[in-house]
């Protein structure tokens, strides 16, 4: 197995680790620092508030990969195979035309923040590799777009039922 395969099946699942872990960790020092020493400082809130964000938006985008998003699916248990492969199809085109709009403007606000100089507040780095996380988001909701597009489209021409992603509840 190589290492493209690796990182398109589990970027996402290391990512969302490692932002989950420092927010956890920093939360946990700041409480402890707030409680013990009566001390706290303000680069832990701003860690563990970019650290969520970044959360939102890559979890957003294996929500994406996996089909986990939030949808009525009710109609779908009436549809054939094929009928399903569209409507997904259908429901992918309209969030990638969404994803693309919103990726530009995002990536525009990056653009100005960078153009300007601002930092943050506490640790007085630039803004530019917190406001990242939104076009990183897009970027790799797009690009699970376009895979789930070549799932589906070889699901719809092969007839085989269209990948559903698991279920939260029966």
């Amino acid at each position: 197995m190589g290492l493209l395969h690796r990182i398109n099946r589990d970027a996402e699942r290391w990512l969302l680790l490692v932002f989950y872990v420092m927010l956890v960790a920093t939360m946990a020092i700041e409480v402890l620092r707030r409680e013990v020493f009566s001390y706290s400082s303000i680069w832990g809130e701003e860690i563990v508030r970019y650290s969520f964000i970044y959360l939102a938006w890559i979890g957003a985008a294996a929500a994406v990969k996996e089909r986990a998003h939030i949808r009525i699916d009710v109609v779908m248990h009436y549809l054939s195979p094929r009928a399903k492969a569209v409507l997904y199809i259908f429901g992918d085109a309209v969030m990638l035309f969404v994803a693309v709009i919103a990726l530009y403007w995002s990536y525009e606000t990056v653009h100005v923040s960078a153009k300007f100089g601002s930092v943050t507040d506490g640790l007085r780095i630039s803004k530019v590799f917190f406001l990242m996380a939104v076009p990183l988001g897009f970027g790799l909701m797009i690009v699970r777009l376009i895979q789930s597009f070549r799932r589906d489209f070889k699901s719809l021409i092969d007839g085989k039922p269209v990948f559903e992603g698991d279920k939260l509840f029966d």
